[in-house]
């Protein structure tokens, strides 16, 4: 196996399930350092397990600034940089335009988009020229479906990030791209799929390629955005959906 990321530093949030989880074992499976972060110590526990040898864990909500301090903290004081940072940590709620609330919208901006930006800033200190950021978008952010307004507007907003973190980060030599997955076969869609008599069925007539993502397959997609083999892409969004938003 060619080892791309022997003895790099990353920083998955959102690593303890889904696309997260898939990502962190890929990453560690090619030398990486890896630490992940996830509301629940139980199922961060499972997934530090799951992920295997140099994972570590770190308590935490991405939209409370002082649980990302002791996620750096802790880096700081085991590495002193950070080589990778996958921005991940996300929800996606529905609501009707006529009934947005309050929490609603605080919860899931505070959480897509609050929670990313000050992850990738309070990285920046210890990352240096050739370093990466990778943010997770959504095929949401370029499509119109009911009742995702405010989701879809965080998508939106973290793929305007790409492009302006490119031209502030151009000269200490970090790249940022977003990666975007379509409908993918995570834990949670499992569980909506379940709920949700019929939507498998509309997914696979709506995706091209007739079929919902692997996992893995938005795993590999972020760690070539991730390592030198994209050397000469920044501010991209890489649509990892079946040909769902292009068709």
């Amino acid at each position: 196996m060619t080892m791309r990321f022997e003895n790099k530093v990353v920083v998955i949030t959102g690593g303890t399930d889904g696309i997260g989880l898939t990502t962190a074992q890929m990453f560690a499976a090619e030398g990486a350092y890896v630490y992940i972060t996830g509301r629940r110590q139980e199922r961060l526990d499972e997934a530090l397990k799951e992920i295997g040898n140099r994972a570590v864990g770190v308590q935490g909500d991405v939209s409370c600034i002082s649980d990302l301090d002791k996620l750096y903290s802790k880096i700081r004081s085991d590495h002193g940089r950070v080589d990778v940072v996958f921005a991940n940590a996300g929800v996606s709620e529905s609501a009707p335009i006529g009934g947005i609330e309050e929490d609603h919208f605080d919860r899931v901006f505070g959480i897509n988009v609050k929670g990313l930006v000050f992850t990738v800033q309070k990285a920046l200190p210890l990352m240096s020229a050739g370093s990466a950021i990778v943010l997770t978008g959504s095929g949401a952010g370029s499509k119109g479906f009911a009742n995702l307004s405010i989701y879809s507007a965080t998508k939106a907003a973290i793929r305007s990030f790409a492009r302006t973190w490119t031209t502030d980060l151009k000269s200490q030599g970090i790249r940022v791209n977003v990666v975007s997955p379509g409908m993918v076969l995570t834990p949670a869609m499992q569980t909506y799929l379940q709920n949700n008599a019929g939507s498998e069925e509309w997914m696979h007539q709506a995706i091209p390629f007739g079929r919902l993502a692997q996992t893995g397959e938005v795993a590999r997609a972020v760690l070539f955005l991730a390592s030198d083999e994209s050397s000469f892409i920044g501010g991209e969004e890489l649509f990892v959906d079946g040909g769902f938003v292009a068709v």
